[in-house]
């Protein structure tokens, strides 16, 4: 009930205004040539309501929605639009959950893969909806989790 307002905009703005941008001014290139892929950034919290993290977890359900919207309707255009859920990923962003034993073990412990993610992880996802294999994937939310939602 004290998350900030101002927190709130500019988690919104850079995890789906930037992404709504994206496709749109792409996207209307993309429908003049008749193809093309765009692969947004969702996340685990794509999926489920996490804690503390409103406005994140807002905008990461919002990004698989614009996803199936965009597919839906470019789909028709040869436009492949997906998105890629990463799970728990060594990374900046989770040095705080990785730093915290208690939580870290808690994590680890659900991942069937026994691991966190490594940055690397996400090149096959990435390669597979940027190329070819993947023309008639459309509006797939691809989750790179090591099973977390298999759990």
């Amino acid at each position: 009930h004290q998350f900030p307002m101002k927190e709130w905009h500019k988690v919104i703005a850079v995890n789906l205004d930037s992404a709504f941008l994206l496709s749109q001014r792409l996207g209307a290139e993309m429908i003049k040539r008749k193809s093309g892929k765009i692969i947004n950034i969702a996340s685990m919290l794509s999926y489920s309501g996490g804690i503390t993290v409103p406005a994140y977890t807002a905008s990461k359900h919002a990004i698989a929605g614009l996803t199936k919207a965009l597919a839906n309707e470019w789909a028709q255009h040869n436009i492949q639009v997906n998105a890629i859920a990463p799970g728990y990923f060594r990374t900046d962003n989770t040095a705080a959950l990785q730093a915290d034993t208690e939580r870290n073990a808690a994590i680890t412990a659900r991942i069937p893969a026994a691991r966190w993610g490594e940055p690397e992880d996400l090149a096959g996802a990435a390669v597979f909806l940027a190329s070819n294999a993947s023309n008639y994937v459309n509006g797939h939310v691809l989750a790179v989790d090591g099973g977390w939602l298999a759990r």
